[in-house]
């Protein structure tokens, strides 16, 4: 009870500080901000805001106002913002920013409209209040978008329409802290140097022109000679952009340097000291902030345009090099299939072999030549061949016996080319239907990836190896959809460090950043490592198994990885039969998944090619089940893929759900037969898979150990220790139950 008091005190205070934030900026934003005219950063941030929220800049506004005794002067603005106030009370979308546009446009014409009635001055100020109210509802609706889409992804966007809806609110910040000094302490040229500056020396010369002719339209917009003091702005960061390699403090010495350079050449006196002071105090500023800055925060839209080939080249090269270990085995395996023609003469090697030696031949090959052909014609077809089929033309036949044996040898050898031919035949469907895979692997892997590279991050992760004498021949940095940190390396196989988690320490202490690193994955010529953040969730996977009555091995294999990029898979195989050739196949298929997933093959393309792996393997019957549950780290996605194996039944929002699919084994036919369908999974949701030894009877109880609890480790123990007693067929089987619950971390590694 004390916890969740503690909470709601917590959840109060939050509240009343967020509250005082908005106020305080209402607050700072009021008063005069383009060139006499009252500021637009306000009336824009009022109307922007949920109706708390904005309710907190007018206060804001309010009291500035008050103090400074220009409430009548901001009048307009003021009833504009209770105008905006109220009708967000009376919209449920009011936080939508095309919404938050029209009602601040909206708001600011009809209370300048009054308040020109009432001074009699309508049409004089009409169309200024049209022209204001446009501005301000484009800013408004700018500061909306902007909020709204770091909602959706925590990143700031500076490319296409979120690009334009950020230029717009920092041209009307820096406008308003420009009016905002205290004695000769200038906040908007001193933030705007600090930004240009940033600019200038992460993304060099374009960063450093953009930045600095906004932060110089802003200043003009406060007042032409605040905007003469930095007109120059924009050259200092164009040229600064040039030492970007340097250190900060080196880059904000040039800078400063540079500006007061310029200042001279342009032959400004005025407030020259205080010009002066204001860009350093900017420089500092950027000294300070420099060493926290991260592209992992900011993405200026084409930051792996250039690298985007770079990461698709090195991930097909390695698919490539995977997929032709498999084809070749495959190959080998088809050259074994491949038999000569025999000769198609039967009946004349039959003669040769029989009659040559025979005192009788001339006889029966030269008089009684057309019914001896018509006997011989008669043996070849029958299926089977003894005294009663044989034909009474050749009783008195000297070598009948012999006769009898090689004609029953080539009826033997007849249905046996009609084997290898129907076996020549399959593998050609499978063939076939490797192709089909290969092309299918081929497309998933030149999609489109949702990644932004890092070039800054691969670089110093690759300085950092080198100086340690590690030298990986490519390392490729990037931020998945979830603005999580990933680095692939790449080694050649003969140059493999043995010591992974020496790779990790090292990249981990020179970024200042908590990573893990995924197992080595081979292609034949390289070797993969991938170190990453950890994902927000976490699996929670508990085994147990029995073995068959009289077995002394364990027919199914399970095993549990992740690949790297935040995706978790517990896989589950149950050979067919008991003992070590079932536990053979169930590893085939459990090493071979895995060894293609982690390669970068999907799941449908990765069953489909063990499928035809395994058809043609041997000449043996051989197949075995696969269950496979693939967890997306990340938002917590399930997906569930068999072919041929038991039902799972998952724990979802106090219901649970069986998942089972009338799928064929892998190793039956050549065209592979599998089930993946998606499925709701959140934090505390649990999944049971088992293997074909636990009898549907039992699922009730199953069901009920799922709803009475969390614990993983007593549930798979407590159906496993029932299998047999549920299980009322008199063959035993192999046991296996895997658990798996997934659980929401508690941090998420910080990035400085």
């Amino acid at each position: 009870m004390s916890k969740i008091k503690k909470m709601k005190i917590s959840a109060k205070m939050s509240a009343v500080l967020y509250f005082l934030a908005f106020a305080a900026a209402g607050f700072v934003f009021t008063g005069e901000g383009m060139s006499g005219i009252s500021s637009l950063a306000d009336i824009s941030l009022c109307g922007s805001l949920d109706v708390t929220s904005s309710s907190a800049v007018l206060v804001g506004s309010l009291i500035r106002s008050v103090i400074s005794g220009n409430t009548g002067k901001n009048i307009v603005k003021i009833s504009a913002m209770i105008i905006i106030v109220t009708a967000k009370l009376f919209f449920e979308s009011c936080e939508k920013p095309k919404l938050c546009g029209i009602i601040t446009t909206v708001g600011i014409l009809a209370s300048g409209t009054a308040v020109s009635v009432i001074l009699d001055e309508v049409f004089y100020k009409l169309f200024f209040y049209i022209f204001y109210g446009s501005v301000a509802g484009l800013a408004a609706y700018s500061t909306a978008y902007i909020r709204t889409s770091l909602k959706k992804q925590a990143v700031i966007e500076l490319s296409g329409r979120s690009g334009c809806a950020y230029a717009i609110v920092y041209i009307t910040m820096i406008s308003s802290l420009c009016k905002s000094e205290i004695f000769f302490i200038n906040f908007g040229i001193i933030a705007g140097t600090a930004i240009t500056l940033l600019a200038a020396y992460y993304y060099r010369n374009t960063g450093g022109v953009l930045c600095g002719a906004l932060t110089a339209c802003g200043a003009f917009l406060a007042s032409p000679e605040t905007g003469m003091t930095v007109v120059l702005l924009p050259a200092a960061g164009l040229m600064t952009g040039y030492v970007h390699k340097q250190k900060p403090a080196v880059a904000s010495l040039f800078f400063a340097v540079l500006s007061f350079m310029l200042m001279i050449l342009t032959g400004m006196t005025k407030n020259n000291a205080e010009i002066i002071f204001n860009i350093l105090c900017g420089c500092g500023l950027f000294i300070f902030t420099a060493p926290y800055y991260s592209d992992k925060w900011v993405s200026t839209g084409n930051d792996g345009g250039t690298a985007l080939p770079e990461i698709i080249n090195a991930r097909m090269s390695f698919l490539s090099d995977s997929i032709g270990t498999v084809r070749t085995e495959t190959g080998k395996i088809a050259e074994a299939l491949t038999e000569n023609t025999r000769d198609s003469n039967e009946l004349s090697i039959i003669c040769g072999k029989v009659c040559n030696n025979c005192f009788r031949k001339n006889i029966c090959w030269t008089s009684q030549r057309n019914s001896t052909v018509r006997s011989f014609g008669k043996l070849a077809r029958l299926p089977e061949i003894n005294e009663e089929t044989f034909p009474a033309e050749l009783e008195s036949c000297l070598r009948k016996e012999e006769l009898m044996r090689e004609f029953s040898r080539l009826i033997r050898e007849r249905m046996t080319a009609k084997i290898l031919r129907l076996r020549s035949d399959g593998c050609r469907e499978l063939l076939s239907e490797q192709i089909k895979i290969t092309e299918e692997i081929i497309r998933c892997a030149g999609e489109k990836i949702d990644v932004r590279y890092s070039s800054p991050i691969s670089k110093t992760v690759s300085k950092k190896l080198n100086r340690y004498g590690i030298n990986p021949r490519k390392i490729i940095a990037y931020y998945n959809s979830y603005n999580r940190l990933i680095i692939e390396l790449y080694f050649l196989a003969t140059d493999s460090p043995d010591n992974t988690m020496r790779l990790c320490d090292l990249a981990s202490d020179e970024l200042e950043i908590r990573l893990d690193v995924s197992g080595p994955v081979y292609s034949g010529r390289e070797v993969r490592f991938r170190l990453f953040e950890k994902p927000l969730y976490s699996l929670e996977v508990y085994g147990a198994s029995m073995c068959a009555e009289g077995s002394d091995t364990n027919g199914d294999t399970s095993t549990v990885f992740t690949d790297g990029t935040g995706i978790g898979y517990v896989i589950l195989s149950d050979g067919m039969g008991t003992g070590k050739s079932a536990a053979l196949e169930s590893r085939l298929v459990v090493r071979m998944f895995r060894k293609l997933i982690n390669s970068g093959i999907n799941c449908t393309a990765a069953v489909k090619l063990i499928n035809s792996i395994m058809v043609s393997k041997s000449g043996d019957e051989a197949f075995a089940t696969l269950d496979a549950l693939r967890i997306d780290l990340d938002s917590c996605g399930l997906t569930v893929i068999k072919s041929g194996a038991s039902a799972t039944l998952i724990r979802h929002n106090g219901n649970v759900l069986k998942v089972a699919s009338p799928t064929f084994p892998v190793g039956i036919y050549e065209q592979s037969d599998v089930f993946s369908n998606r499925y709701s999974f959140e934090d505390g949701d649990m999944a049971v898979m088992f293997s074909d030894g636990i009898d549907e009877s039992e699922y009730s109880y199953i069901k009920e150990l799922l709803l009475a609890g969390d614990n993983v480790k007593n549930i798979v123990n407590e159906i496993c220790t029932k299998a047999r007693v549920y299980n009322p067929s008199a063959r035993s089987d192999d046991i296996t139950v895997i658990g798996i619950r997934v659980t929401r971390r508690n941090e998420r590694s910080p990035i400085l």
